[in-house]
C-alpha cells in the first residue's frame, strides 16, 4: 500500500514564479491473495479494511495524509474487486474534504508495478514529488518530517526512506539499510540471509518524479526479454518489485537517502499484530482524537454519569454499542458498532467486531471476536499475547508460523471468526475458530475447521 504526495508548480502574474503546492495520495492495498496469515479475519473483510482502534487499517493512513492541508486527492490502488472498496471510498469521501478514488489493477503487479501502471494518474497536475506508504504498516507517521528531509537533499535524492531501529536478530526479516555520509543509503538488501544492519526500512518513502524513469527502465527490460514473458511463475511482465528491483540498484548511487525516526512503527502481518497496533493507535488517540476514547474510571450506582461502564484506559466504544454498566473493559479494548456486552463481563486486550454479543459474566482476554459472534454466559475466551520483548530495546513484533517444529499450534491470541457461537460455561484457549461454527465443548490450542 502506497501513499504519494504531489507538488505542482505554477506561473503567477505572468512573470513572477510562485509555488502552488498540490498534494495527492496513492495507497496501494494489494489484493485478496495477500494477507493469508491474517485469516480467518480476512475471509469476510479485506485486510486493509479490518478495524483497528475502531477504524479500518488504511483509514489511519488516510488520516495521516489529510493532516497536510495541501492534499487534494487520494488514489487507492490494488486488485481487490471494486465492489469491496466502494463503501469505504464513499465513507472516506464524505468524512474528509478530499477527493478519493479506487483504481483496480487487472492483476497483481508488485509493489512498484502498480504505481508504474497508474503513473499517468499519479503524475497528473505536474507534481514534483510523492510519498509512498505500504499499507500493511501501522505507525505514528511523521510525513511532514520525512518530506522536509527529502526536500533538504534538493535534487540529490530520488527516494528518501523512513527508517527505524530493530534488534540484530529481527533485522534480517526486513529491508536493511547501511548509511554513509549525510544519511545516504550506500547499501540496501531486502531480508538479508545474514546480519547487515539494525536500521530497517519502514515501508514509508518520499520519491521524486524521476523515479518513474527507473521503473520504466525495469519495465521495458522485461518487455524485451522473451524469457521473462514465459518464465512460468504466473506473474505479469509488468510485475515490478519496489525493494529488490528499484531500491537495491539505487543504493550507493547518491540518489537514495534514509531518515531514522523513533516514532512507533509496526507491521500488521498476523491477527496478533492487530491487537498490538490497536493498543498503540488507542494511545495516539489521547493526543489527536481524545473524543474517540471512553472516559476512564469505576462506575457506581449514584455517580460517574459520564461513564458507560467500568473503564481501564485506553478503550474505544462505538456509539451504537450497548454495554452494561457493570461490565469492565480495558486496557486496550475496541468495541465495534452494534456490539452487546452483558452484565459483569470482563474484556481486556481485545477487539470486538460489529454485532458481536458477549453475555453475562464472561471473560475475554487477548482475543478478537468476529462479526456477529456470540459468547454465552460465564464463558472464558483467552489467548496468549505476542507482544515485542519489553526487555529488548527496538524489539519488533514477532510473527511466528502457525505451527512449531513439532507440528503443534504455536500459542497466540484466540480468534473467533464470523458468526461463531461459544456456549455458556465453555473455555476457548489459544484457539482459532473459522466462521459459522457452533462450538459444543471447550477447546485448547486447536484450529476448529
Amino acid at each position: 500500500m502506497f501513499v504519494a504526495f504531489l507538488l505542482r508548480y505554477s506561473i503567477a502574474g505572468g512573470s513572477a514564479l510562485s509555488i502552488t503546492t498540490m498534494l495527492k495520495a496513492v495507497i496501494l492495498i494489494g489484493g485478496p491473495e495477500k494477507g493469508t496469515r491474517f485469516r480467518p479475519l480476512s475471509l469476510d473483510t479485506p485486510k486493509p479494511l479490518f478495524p483497528v482502534a475502531g477504524k479500518p487499517i488504511i483509514q489511519h493512513h488516510v488520516e495521516s495524509c489529510v493532516r497536510i492541508k495541501e492534499l487534494k486527492e487520494i488514489l487507492i490502488l490494488g486488485f481487490y474487486p471494486a465492489t469491496q472498496m466502494q463503501q469505504f471510498v464513499s465513507n472516506m469521501q464524505n468524512l474528509y474534504d478530499v477527493n478519493i478514488r479506487y483504481l483496480q489493477e487487472f492483476t497483481a503487479l508488485g509493489t512498484a508495478g502498480g504505481m508504474y501502471h497508474f503513473r499517468d494518474q499519479i503524475r497528473s497536475g505536474n507534481p514534483t514529488a510523492f510519498f509512498v506508504l505500504n499499507g500493511d504498516v501501522c505507525a505514528d507517521f511523521p510525513l511532514q518530517e520525512l518530506y522536509d528531509f527529502h526536500r533538504s537533499k534538493r535534487d540529490k535524492a530520488l527516494v528518501s526512506i523512513m527508517g527505524t531501529e530493530a534488534t540484530r536478530q529481527q533485522a534480517v526479516h526486513y529491508g536493511c539499510l547501511v548509511l554513509g555520509k549525510d544519511e545516504e543509503v550506500t547499501h540496501y538488501v531486502e531480508k538479508p540471509r545474514s546480519y547487515l544492519s539494525t536500521l530497517i526500512n519502514c515501508g514509508v518513502y518520499v520519491c521524486s518524479m524521476d523515479i518513474f524513469a527507473k521503473m520504466g527502465a525495469v519495465f521495458h527490460s522485461k518487455q524485451q526479454d522473451y524469457s521473462m514473458l514465459n518464465n512460468g511463475n504466473g506473474k505479469d511482465s509488468g510485475h515490478i518489485q519496489w525493494e529488490q528491483e528499484i531500491l537495491t540498484p539505487l543504493a550507493g548511487t547518491g540518489k537514495l537517502y534514509a531518515l531514522p525516526v523513533n516514532n512507533w512503527w509496526s507491521q500488521i502481518k498476523t491477527a496478533g499484530s492487530a491487537i498490538y497496533a490497536n493498543r498503540h493507535y488507542l494511545a495516539l488517540y489521547k493526543k489527536a482524537h481524545p473524543d474517540r476514547l471512553a472516559s476512564a474510571g469505576a462506575k457506581t450506582e449514584n455517580g460517574n454519569a459520564n461513564l458507560i461502564c467500568n473503564i481501564v484506559p485506553d478503550v474505544h466504544i462505538h456509539p451504537t454499542a450497548s454495554v452494561h454498566p457493570t461490565a469492565t473493559l480495558g486496557p486496550n479494548v475496541s468495541i465495534g458498532p452494534g456490539v452487546v456486552i452483558g452484565p459483569g463481563v470482563r474484556v481486556r486486550e481485545t477487539i470486538v467486531l460489529e454485532n458481536a454479543v458477549i453475555k453475562d459474566h464472561s471473560l475475554v482476554l487477548h482475543s478478537i471476536v468476529g462479526r456477529g459472534s456470540q459468547i454465552g454466559m460465564w464463558a472464558r475466551v483467552e489467548g496468549t499475547p505476542s507482544d515485542p520483548d519489553p526487555n529488548k530495546p527496538f524489539a519488533k513484533m514477532e510473527n511466528p508460523p502457525l505451527f512449531n517444529t513439532d507440528g503443534r499450534l504455536n500459542p497466540s491470541i484466540t480468534i473467533l471468526g464470523y458468526a461463531v457461537s461459544v456456549p455458556s460455561e465453555m473455555i476457548v484457549l489459544n484457539s482459532i475458530v473459522l466462521p459459522h461454527k457452533e462450538l459444543s465443548r471447550s477447546f485448547k490450542n486447536e484450529i476448529i475447521l
